[in-house]
C-alpha cells in the first residue's frame, strides 16, 4: 500500500473519530497527544482501526508514542509491520487485500 493512501486515511479516521467536527488543523508530523487529538483511551481505539484495516496485530509493547503519536509515526509503523507484505489498495471496490 502506497505511504499516500495510508496517511490519508489515517488523517480521515483521525478527523472522523477525534476532532468530532472541530476545525482544528495538524500536519502529519504533530503529536496527537501534544495537540489534544488523542488520548490514551483513543489510542486503543487508533489501535483496533489499525488491526481491522490493515490486518496487523498491535502489540502491547508496540503501543508507545515512537509508534503511534502521529500520522508519520503511524505510517511508518505500518510500513515496517507489513514489510514483505504484497498490500494494495483496490481503488474501485476500496478494499485492502493482500
Amino acid at each position: 500500500m502506497q505511504t499516500v493512501a495510508i496517511e490519508r486515511e489515517l488523517r480521515s479516521f483521525i478527523e472522523e473519530c477525534f476532532l468530532f467536527g472541530r476545525e482544528d488543523t495538524f500536519t502529519d508530523q504533530d503529536s496527537f497527544l501534544d495537540h489534544g487529538i488523542i488520548d490514551s483511551t483513543g489510542i486503543l481505539e487508533l489501535m483496533a482501526f489499525l488491526q481491522e484495516t490493515y490486518g496487523v496485530q498491535v502489540e502491547d509493547e508496540e503501543a508507545t508514542p515512537d509508534n503511534l503519536d502521529s500520522i508519520e509515526l503511524i505510517a511508518a509503523y505500518l510500513r515496517r509491520k507489513l514489510n514483505g507484505s504484497a498490500w494494495s489498495v483496490s481503488k474501485a471496490e476500496g478494499e485492502a487485500e493482500i
